[in-house]
């Protein structure tokens, strides 16, 4: 069977949630002690972390006793590191140029998650999602990183926005305040996608840091890090929108290419030139969604084929038992077992914090 890509995130991102934990009074060596990660490998040149390490570190630190972990507002505005990306939203002239910059240059900070935004009538929803690792991804990591992009929007706009709304796929916790007092407006749990509404006129806000000559630079070391990165080939940019598009149905090679600003027959010619067809990147898309959905509790085997596009369940079924040999109640049953016993020597060497 072959292996999925595998995912990493940037080291510089790492760093700045580990300066959270720290913040929080966790005991950071200790997290990395537990976890067998390399402190060194964190000051490498261009370093990159695999999704499943940091997922461990997440997941250590939460069982500490830090169940709202990650939904400080002050250090989610304090110790996010976005790099070239976060210099070069900053350059383009309003939020909404910024969000679309960085639906293009997420693999740079991390090829594990996807960003998307969608239009509505009021304004447009900004979706966060982790893709690509074999363990389950803590609620809490995906509310940080929902949290980081608020906090980060208002510092764009020198603006204290609030959302709308904002939606978490997850159960809602026994006292909802936290999660309130971080996004300023009221939360809906359960929902199909973590999310937030950022208002039009909040999209259309000017940033005072806007700098076209500026913004040609950074745009071009970006494309530089895409490119080593091996994100600049139309399959990586197909299999990007096809996991951005899934949610809302199988999407058309038509309609993946006009996400892409292109013409049907030019994505045609250029995944021909690489050798792969559309319908190959569709399957291999899947295929790693379905290994991050099926690894998580809050998503039925229902849910999950809806997610990934399937109009019934008996393709998302006969699709599972191609890929991984099994139907996915086994799978998922098996991802489980496999994800307990990888964190279970690690969560006994970790201290308890007092």
């Amino acid at each position: 069977m072959p292996q999925p890509e595998l995912r990493t995130s940037a080291a510089t991102w790492l760093e700045g949630v580990l300066s959270v934990f720290e913040d929080e009074g966790l005991d950071v060596p200790w997290l990395m002690r537990g976890a067998h990660f390399d402190p060194d490998s964190l000051h490498q040149q261009n370093a990159r972390i695999p999704v499943d390490e940091i997922t461990t570190l997440w997941q250590l630190a939460i069982a500490q006793g830090k169940p709202t972990l990650g939904l400080s507002r002050e250090l989610a505005a304090s110790h996010s590191k976005l790099g070239t990306v976060g210099h070069a939203m900053a350059c383009c002239a309003d939020l909404g140029t910024a969000y679309g910059l960085v639906t293009r240059y997420m693999p740079v900070i991390s090829d594990a998650t996807v960003f998307a935004v969608q239009g509505e009538a009021r304004g447009a929803w900004v979706a966060i999602e982790h893709i690509g690792g074999r363990l389950p991804i803590p609620r809490q990591r995906v509310e940080h990183a929902l949290l980081t992009t608020l906090m980060q929007s208002s510092w764009l706009t020198r603006r204290e926005l609030q959302p709308l709304a904002v939606e978490l796929a997850f159960p809602a916790p026994a006292d909802e305040r936290p999660h309130r007092d971080a996004f300023g407006c009221p939360v809906r749990f359960n929902a199909r996608a973590n999310r937030m509404l950022i208002a039009s006129e909040d999209l259309a806000l000017p940033l005072p840091t806007h700098h076209p000559a500026l913004a040609e630079m950074q745009l071009q070391l970006l494309e530089d890090q895409l490119d080593q990165l091996g994100q600049t080939t139309a399959s990586a940019q197909v299999c990007a929108e096809i996991a951005r598009r899934l949610p809302h149905g199988e999407p058309r090679r038509q309609d993946v290419a006009a996400g892409l600003g292109l013409a049907e027959r030019t994505l045609q010619r250029r995944l021909q030139e690489e050798a792969v067809s559309y319908q190959s990147l569709l399957d291999r898309t899947r295929r790693e969604l379905a290994q991050q959905y099926l690894a998580q509790e809050r998503h039925t085997l229902t849910d999950v084929a809806e997610l990934l596009g399937f109009v019934d369940s008996s393709n998302f079924f006969r699709a599972c038992k191609r890929w991984f040999g099994l139907p996915p109640a086994q799978y998922r049953s098996r991802l489980w077992r496999e994800g307990d016993a990888a964190n279970a020597p690690a969560l006994r060497s970790v201290p308890t914090v007092n």
